[in-house]
């Protein structure tokens, strides 16, 4: 059986796969597939203030550890700070509400959600507008963030802190200035998306990287789907090897991101789906198969965050 865990640079496990929690935001579907995963072995759970989801995973963890069946220690959760909450001195008050909801006196992993800051306004819910309509953008130095991120981890709120969506001069910016260097970097990585220079640059750092998409986000919002853009699960040299390795393309997918070393975390509320997706420990590729698959890198970026263009931290336009 391979490794199922990576080390961190502060000692702490964290699981290479878990359960993305995006877009699902019924709470009876929620619910069931945290039981799903959790029935499947999975012990790592993704999800972040923005997803309107913790009470509902909350509830069900809570359930677990009411009849036995888990300890709190047998779980890894990540929940992630949103972007009205950047000032250093609000960052505990983001975090202790998302553990409320979650029910939990700590997460393994708090994340910055994304680079770029917004005020609240009172208008436009979760992405706040200012008085023409626009994103009430805010520029708060992502240094003071980190600042507010390290206090979480000295008060116990927070195992490990990490970043999401960040470029590297932003990993730079945060590296220079750390007493507590981040654990990890959640960004969009998958066969179309490789993120070899990120991926190296981290490493070099102690840092490692977290794929979110790692199938391409087939169901992403329709406003994310480009007429005539690629499907990452319908590539041919990954159908290839799947036939080869009698597995399924998803398999060979988030086979090929672990054996790189970085932690993936599939979203689906399908149970057979959330199964199989872990059932990714027990084959390896060749490296002759590892190099095929490094080859179909088309440096394809499908999360653009274009509401965020014109933030002076907008992170997607570092070259890949």
């Amino acid at each position: 059986m391979a490794k199922q865990s990576l080390t961190l640079n502060n000692g702490h496990k964290m699981p290479l796969v878990g359960l993305g929690m995006w877009q699902v935001t019924s709470p009876e579907e929620c619910k069931d597939s945290i039981r799903a995963a959790l029935d499947a072995g999975y012990r790592h759970i993704d999800t972040a203030y923005a997803y309107q989801n913790e009470a509902f995973i909350g509830e069900v963890l809570q359930e677990y550890f009411t009849a036995g069946k888990l300890k709190r220690e047998d779980i890894f959760v990540t929940t992630k700070l949103w972007v009205t909450y950047h000032e250093k001195d609000r960052v505990p008050l983001c975090i202790a509400e998302s553990l409320k909801r979650l029910q939990l006196d700590y997460v393994d992993m708090y994340l910055i959600h994304l680079p770029v800051g917004l005020r609240e306004t009172g208008k436009g819910g979760l992405f706040p507008l200012d008085e023409n309509n626009k994103p009430a953008f805010q520029d708060v130095l992502l240094t003071d963030t980190w600042k507010g991120m390290e206090q979480v981890v000295r008060s116990g709120q927070a195992r490990s802190i990490g970043v999401s969506n960040f470029n590297m001069e932003q990993i730079d910016k945060i590296y220079k200035i750390a007493e507590i260097i981040p654990a990890t970097n959640q960004v969009e990585c998958h066969l179309y998306l490789q993120q070899e220079k990120l991926f190296r640059f981290l490493k070099e750092r102690g840092i490692t990287l977290t794929a979110y998409s790692p199938f391409g986000s087939p169901a992403r919002p329709a406003y994310l789907q480009e007429e005539g853009a690629p499907r990452v699960l319908d590539d041919p040299v990954a159908k290839d090897l799947a036939t080869k390795y009698k597995r399924s393309v998803g398999q060979i997918h988030l086979r090929y991101l672990i054996q790189r070393d970085i932690i993936v975390i599939p979203k689906s509320t399908n149970p057979g789906r959330i199964q199989e997706n872990l059932k990714v420990f027990d084959f390896e590729l060749s490296g002759d198969d590892m190099s095929k698959l490094a080859a179909q890198d088309k440096k394809l970026r499908f999360f653009t965050g274009l509401q965020f263009k014109g933030h002076p931290e907008y992170p997607f336009d570092e070259p890949l």
